[in-house]
């Protein structure tokens, strides 16, 4: 089960990273480009603190 936490998590955070560069170059919204690009880590580290919860 964990791995597939991991692997939802990393998708989340790819789909942020495409989002905010479609945001920022293409929609023309910078600060909301930059606002839903800082998601990613955001998401990689609450999937890795899911992960850890549910090892103990």
């Amino acid at each position: 089960m964990n791995g597939n936490i991991s692997k939802v998590g990393f998708a989340a955070s790819m789909l942020s990273v495409g989002f905010s560069l479609y945001l920022y170059f293409i929609h023309g919204d910078e600060m909301l480009g930059i606002f839903v690009g800082l998601w990613a880590p955001t998401l990689i580290l609450a999937t890795k603190e899911i992960e850890a919860m549910m090892d103990n």
